[in-house]
C-alpha cells in the first residue's frame, strides 16, 4: 500500500529586542551565565511581569508578512509544566487568543507553488538553558524570559523537502523584517515537526509522531524522511503507530523516543492573571503596515522586471536582504553598468571570498560604491578582467579602493595601439613556429600567440586590442606569403 506523509511545523523564534519579555533584563545569550536575571525571570515570589510592547509588535509584523489576520483582542496564559529550566514552574505563553491566525506562506512546488497555511503566530517567553556535564547538569537562565514567537502551520507539508522549504524562506522573512535573526546553530531558531502517514487517496489522518528541537536546516530534513520511513515500514508490517515524542540523534542519524505526546489539557492553560488584555484598533494594525519592507517575493519579481536578471541568480540575490541591498546599491553608484554583470560578481567573487573567510555580508569591508567603481574602470578598458579579480581580492582583504591597488602594483591596462604593436611584433619574432602554424590554418596558433603577449605585458595587455593586432599582422602576412 502507498502511503502520504502528512506533516505540520511549529517553529520558534528568538525575537530581536533589548530587553527580554517581561522584565528589563538584557535579552543577551552571549553574556556569562546568569548574568542577566532579575527576580521576574528567575519567577521569585511577589514579582510581577510587564510586556514587552516591542516583542508585541514584531510578532504582528511577522503575522502580517505572513498574510494573517490580527485579532482585536488577545491575551497571555500561563502553561504549567515543572522542568529545570522554567523557573517559574510555568511559562507565560499564548493559548486560545494568539496575536496573529490563518495566515499562509507559498513555497516551491515543481514548477509552481504550494500554499502552506499559517494557522497561528503567537508570543511567549523563552526558557533557561540546560548545559549537561557528566553526571551533572547546568542551568543558566540568560535565555529564561527572551520574547520567543511560535508560528504554527497547518499539516498541508507532505515532504521532507517541503519543510525545508518552508522554513529557508520563512527564516529569509524573518530576516527581511529584522525581527530574529533566524540562526538555528545558535538556538534562535528551532523547530518541531508533527509527521503522520495515511494511506494514498484517504481523507483521515494518521497518528502524527511530534519530533522535537531540530536545530540545523539538515537535521529538519533528515530527521523527517527517518521517520517517513520508519512509520512506513512499521505500517507495512502491520503494527501501530503510537502517538509519542521523539529527538533526532544526530550521532545515529534516527529519531529515538524521548515520551508520551503531551495534550493541551495536560498543561493547565488558564488566562495569566498578572497581565492585562491586548486590544488592538484598526489604525495599530495598519501603522504597522506601513513598515513592513518590500518582502523576498515583491522583490524576486521586481528584479526579474526591473533589471532582466537570469532567474535562479534572482533567487540567490534576494535570499538574504544585506546582499539585495548591496547589489541595489552597486547599481546605484553606477547606473550604466549591465545588472547582470553586478550580479555574477557578487554572486561569483564576493560570494567566493565570504565562504573562504567565513564573515558575513554585513561585515565586508568593500562598500557598495567601492564595487562599482572597480566594475567602471573594466568597463573602461583600465584594467583587464583577470587583474580586476586579483585588485577585488585585495579590496576584500584591506578595504581600499580599486584605484590605490591599480597604482600601487601598476597593474593599469596597456591599450595603447602603438605599444601593443611593438609587443606583438616581438611575439610574432620569437615564436616563428607558431606563426607558420597559423599560416597553415592551425587556429589554435592564435591562442598560442595571445598567451606570449599577455605573458610579455604580465596580463596587463588589453585583449581585444592584442588579439586585433595580432590578427591583422598574421593575416597581413598570409596575403603577403600567398
Amino acid at each position: 500500500m502507498a502511503y502520504e506523509a502528512i506533516i505540520g511545523m511549529e517553529v520558534h523564534a528568538q525575537i530581536i529586542t533589548a530587553s527580554k519579555m517581561f522584565c528589563p533584563c538584557a535579552a543577551d545569550t552571549a553574556a556569562p551565565p546568569n548574568t542577566h536575571v532579575c527576580p521576574v525571570c528567575l519567577g521569585l515570589p511577589g514579582s510581577l511581569p510587564v510586556i514587552n510592547e516591542a516583542a508585541v509588535q514584531a510578532t504582528i509584523l511577522t503575522g502580517l508578512a505572513l498574510h494573517c489576520e490580527v485579532p482585536s483582542c488577545s491575551k497571555f496564559d500561563r502553561k504549567n509544566y515543572h522542568y529545570p529550566d522554567l523557573p517559574k514552574g510555568y511559562q507565560i505563553s499564548q493559548y486560545d487568543l494568539p496575536l496573529c491566525v490563518n495566515g499562509w506562506l507559498d513555497i516551491p512546488d515543481g514548477a509552481g507553488s504550494k500554499r502552506i497555511r499559517i494557522r497561528r503566530v503567537h508570543l511567549e517567553e523563552d526558557t533557561g538553558r540546560l548545559l549537561h556535564e557528566g553526571r551533572h547538569s547546568l542551568i543558566d537562565y540568560n535565555r529564561a524570559g527572551i520574547p520567543l514567537m511560535e508560528i504554527v502551520t497547518e499539516a498541508d507539508l507532505r515532504s521532507a523537502d517541503d519543510a525545508w522549504y518552508y522554513l529557508t524562506q520563512l527564516r529569509t522573512i524573518l530576516r527581511y523584517l529584522g525581527v530574529s535573526t533566524g540562526n538555528m546553530e545558535e538556538g534562535a531558531m528551532r523547530c518541531e515537526a508533527n509527521v503522520s502517514l495515511r494511506p494514498v487517496g484517504s481523507a483521515e489522518f494518521g497518528v502524527k509522531v511530534e519530533i522535537k528541537n531540530l536545530n540545523s536546516f539538515r537535521a529538519v530534513r533528515q530527521a523527517i524522511a527517518y521517520e517517513i520511513e520508519r512509520q512506513t515500514a512499521l505500517l507495512e508490517r502491520g503494527e501501530r503507530i503510537r502517538q509519542i515524542t521523539v529527538g533526532w540523534d544526530e550521532d545515529r542519524h534516527c529519531t529515538v523516543f524521548q515520551r508520551s505526546k503531551e495534550y493541551a489539557e495536560d498543561y493547565r492553560y488558564f488566562p495569566e492573571p498578572d497581565l492585562p488584555p491586548l486590544f488592538f484598533a484598526p489604525a495599530i494594525i495598519d501603522e504597522l503596515r506601513q513598515r513592513l519592507p518590500e518582502l523576498p517575493e515583491e522583490k524576486a519579481g521586481r528584479f526579474a522586471q526591473e533589471y532582466g536578471i537570469r532567474r535562479e541568480d534572482v533567487a540567490l540575490l534576494v535570499a538574504e536582504r544585506d546582499v539585495a541591498d548591496y547589489f541595489e546599491a552597486v547599481l546605484q553608484a553606477a547606473p550604466l553598468l549591465s545588472p547582470q554583470t553586478v550580479a555574477n560578481w557578487i554572486l561569483g567573487e564576493l560570494f567566493r571570498l565570504l565562504s573562504e573567510e567565513g564573515i558575513a555580508m554585513a561585515d565586508i569591508r568593500v562598500q557598495p560604491e567601492a564595487l562599482a567603481g572597480l566594475l567602471k574602470l573594466v568597463n573602461e578598458g583600465v584594467i583587464n578582467l583577470g587583474s580586476a579579480k586579483e585588485v577585488f581580492a585585495e579590496m576584500f582583504r584591506t578595504g581600499e579602493t580599486a584605484d590605490v591597488i591599480i597604482e600601487r602594483r601598476g597593474l593599469r591596462q596597456i591599450s595603447g595601439e602603438e605599444q601593443l604593436a611593438t609587443i606583438v611584433a616581438q611575439a610574432l619574432a620569437q615564436n616563428p613556429q607558431a606563426v607558420q602554424d597559423y599560416l597553415a590554418g592551425k587556429d589554435a596558433a592564435l591562442g598560442f600567440l595571445m598567451g606570449q603577449v599577455m605573458k610579455a605585458t604580465r596580463g596587463q595587455a588589453n585583449p581585444q586590442v592584442a588579439r586585433q593586432l595580432l590578427q591583422e599582422e598574421l593575416e597581413r602576412r598570409r596575403t603577403t606569403h600567398s
